[in-house]
């Protein structure tokens, strides 16, 4: 495997974006599942729009650090990290913004890369602390094995919706 994590390039973002709408299908499935056809068109009316701006907002937002798993001049997934400074909740912190790989390249260890990647860099910024959030829901599984393969603890947080 010849997977370099080079960062993201401005011109990446498309492919980027792309990949994760595809990798992401499976857990907005899982969402209208758990969540009931009412309150998941409430809450993603259209989550493909939704999701392609949120990951498009967070390259250009954490461009410095973003990166890319590339193989052969293909991008394989991306991560996106936030720095933490004191004044945050949870301070000199660096913390998992977004993660994703494309569902042509899943279970060739390349979440793995890119967590570990993302955390030799937390560390190489002097952060103390790690963080990610993720979905409790089954469409979440898999990132929530790769965090946990990664040495992350899970801190249950359940949020409850109900239609009106």
């Amino acid at each position: 495997m010849s997977i370099a994590i080079r960062p993201l390039a401005e011109d990446d973002i498309p492919a980027v974006v792309e990949l994760s709408l595809r990798a992401w299908t499976p857990v907005f499935a899982s969402f209208e599942q758990v969540l009931g056809r009412r309150v998941y068109d409430h809450l993603y009316p259209d989550w493909r729009h939704i999701q392609a701006q949120a990951v498009e907002d967070t390259c250009r937002e954490l461009a410095a650090t973003t990166w890319v798993a590339d193989e052969n001049d293909r991008i394989l997934g991306f991560i996106a990290v936030a720095h933490h400074d004191a004044t945050h909740a949870e301070p000199n912190s660096g913390e998992i913004e977004m993660t994703a790989v494309d569902p042509d390249a899943q279970r060739r260890g390349i979440a793995n890369i890119l967590i570990e990647f993302a955390l030799e860099h937390m560390r190489a910024a002097g952060f103390t602390l790690a963080s990610v959030s993720t979905g409790g829901d089954p469409g979440h599984a898999a990132a929530r094995a790769a965090y946990e393969k990664a040495g992350f603890v899970a801190f249950p947080l359940v949020r409850y919706y109900q239609p009106l």
